[in-house]
Protein backbone atom coordinates (compact mmCIF):
# COMPACT_ATOMS: atom_id res chain seq x y z
CA UNK A 1 0.00 0.00 0.00
CA UNK A 2 2.85 2.20 1.12
CA UNK A 3 4.81 1.60 -2.59
CA UNK A 4 1.33 2.49 -4.29
CA UNK A 5 1.09 5.64 -2.68
CA UNK A 6 5.03 6.49 -3.27
CA UNK A 7 4.78 5.27 -6.99
CA UNK A 8 1.66 7.81 -7.41
CA UNK A 9 3.16 10.89 -5.71
CA UNK A 10 6.06 10.08 -7.93
CA UNK A 11 3.87 10.03 -10.57
CA UNK A 12 2.01 13.50 -9.65
CA UNK A 13 5.32 15.31 -9.22
CA UNK A 14 6.36 14.45 -12.90
CA UNK A 15 2.99 15.04 -14.17
CA UNK A 16 2.76 18.84 -12.41
CA UNK A 17 5.36 20.68 -14.67
CA UNK A 18 4.67 19.17 -17.81
CA UNK A 19 0.75 20.40 -17.03
CA UNK A 20 2.00 23.71 -15.84
CA UNK A 21 4.09 24.33 -19.41
CA UNK A 22 0.89 22.95 -21.04
CA UNK A 23 -0.95 25.89 -19.79
CA UNK A 24 1.90 28.41 -21.60
CA UNK A 25 1.14 26.91 -25.31
CA UNK A 26 -2.27 27.58 -25.08
CA UNK A 27 -1.98 30.83 -24.42
CA UNK A 28 -3.40 33.10 -26.78
CA UNK A 29 -0.92 35.45 -29.23
CA UNK A 30 -1.15 38.86 -29.21
CA UNK A 31 -2.24 40.53 -32.75
CA UNK A 32 0.04 42.66 -33.75
CA UNK A 33 -1.01 45.41 -36.26
CA UNK A 34 1.68 45.08 -39.48
CA UNK A 35 0.13 47.95 -41.51
CA UNK A 36 2.35 50.45 -39.30
CA UNK A 37 -0.25 52.74 -39.91
CA UNK A 38 -1.98 54.83 -37.36
CA UNK A 39 -5.62 55.34 -38.45
CA UNK A 40 -5.60 58.42 -36.66
CA UNK A 41 -3.07 59.98 -38.81
CA UNK A 42 -5.63 60.14 -42.06
CA UNK A 43 -8.67 61.70 -40.21
CA UNK A 44 -9.50 64.55 -40.55
CA UNK A 45 -12.18 67.64 -40.22
CA UNK A 46 -13.49 68.28 -43.35
CA UNK A 47 -13.47 64.67 -44.75
CA UNK A 48 -14.08 62.49 -41.60
CA UNK A 49 -15.50 64.20 -38.65
CA UNK A 50 -18.53 67.06 -40.85
CA UNK A 51 -19.55 64.22 -42.22
CA UNK A 52 -20.74 62.72 -39.25
CA UNK A 53 -21.78 65.49 -36.75
CA UNK A 54 -24.25 67.06 -40.49
CA UNK A 55 -25.66 63.32 -40.87
CA UNK A 56 -26.09 62.99 -36.66
CA UNK A 57 -25.92 66.23 -34.73
CA UNK A 58 -27.17 68.87 -36.94
CA UNK A 59 -31.11 68.44 -36.54
CA UNK A 60 -30.48 69.56 -32.93
CA UNK A 61 -27.34 71.25 -32.80
CA UNK A 62 -27.75 73.88 -35.24
CA UNK A 63 -28.58 78.06 -35.80
CA UNK A 64 -31.06 78.42 -32.79
CA UNK A 65 -31.05 74.80 -31.74
CA UNK A 66 -29.22 73.11 -28.62
CA UNK A 67 -26.49 74.05 -27.61
CA UNK A 68 -23.46 73.76 -28.99
CA UNK A 69 -23.83 75.10 -32.35
CA UNK A 70 -22.16 72.41 -34.59
CA UNK A 71 -22.78 73.90 -38.00
CA UNK A 72 -19.69 75.50 -38.85
CA UNK A 73 -15.88 74.45 -37.78
CA UNK A 74 -15.82 77.23 -35.17
CA UNK A 75 -18.70 75.93 -33.13
CA UNK A 76 -17.38 72.54 -33.34
CA UNK A 77 -13.91 73.13 -33.24
CA UNK A 78 -14.70 75.07 -29.94
CA UNK A 79 -17.07 72.59 -28.60
CA UNK A 80 -14.60 69.42 -29.70
CA UNK A 81 -14.07 67.89 -25.70
CA UNK A 82 -17.74 67.97 -25.51
CA UNK A 83 -18.63 66.56 -28.86
CA UNK A 84 -16.29 63.40 -27.94
CA UNK A 85 -17.23 63.55 -24.22
CA UNK A 86 -21.06 63.23 -25.26
CA UNK A 87 -20.01 60.59 -28.17
CA UNK A 88 -17.93 58.58 -26.97
CA UNK A 89 -20.09 57.80 -24.00
CA UNK A 90 -22.87 57.50 -25.91
CA UNK A 91 -25.14 59.94 -24.96
CA UNK A 92 -25.35 61.87 -28.27
CA UNK A 93 -26.70 61.65 -31.05
CA UNK A 94 -29.90 60.94 -28.99
CA UNK A 95 -32.43 58.73 -30.75
CA UNK A 96 -29.68 56.98 -32.74
CA UNK A 97 -25.96 55.52 -32.04
CA UNK A 98 -22.80 56.61 -33.99
CA UNK A 99 -20.60 53.36 -35.12
CA UNK A 100 -17.37 52.12 -33.58
CA UNK A 101 -15.67 53.64 -36.07
CA UNK A 102 -17.60 57.03 -36.49
CA UNK A 103 -16.66 57.46 -32.69
CA UNK A 104 -13.07 56.18 -33.32
CA UNK A 105 -12.53 59.03 -35.93
CA UNK A 106 -13.99 61.65 -33.64
CA UNK A 107 -11.99 61.00 -31.14
CA UNK A 108 -8.84 60.88 -33.34
CA UNK A 109 -9.48 64.58 -34.36
CA UNK A 110 -9.86 66.04 -31.21
CA UNK A 111 -6.90 63.82 -29.43
CA UNK A 112 -5.07 65.48 -32.88
CA UNK A 113 -5.77 69.00 -32.25
CA UNK A 114 -9.43 69.23 -33.74
CA UNK A 115 -7.67 70.89 -36.45
CA UNK A 116 -9.50 72.35 -39.37
CA UNK A 117 -8.49 70.37 -42.08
Amino acid sequence: MKSNLKIRNHFLILLLPFLCSACLTNVEEQIIDDSGLDPCLTITYTLNVKPIIDSNCIQCHSYGGDFPNLTTYNGTGANASIVKAETVSRRMPQGSSLTSEEIIAISCWVDAGALNN
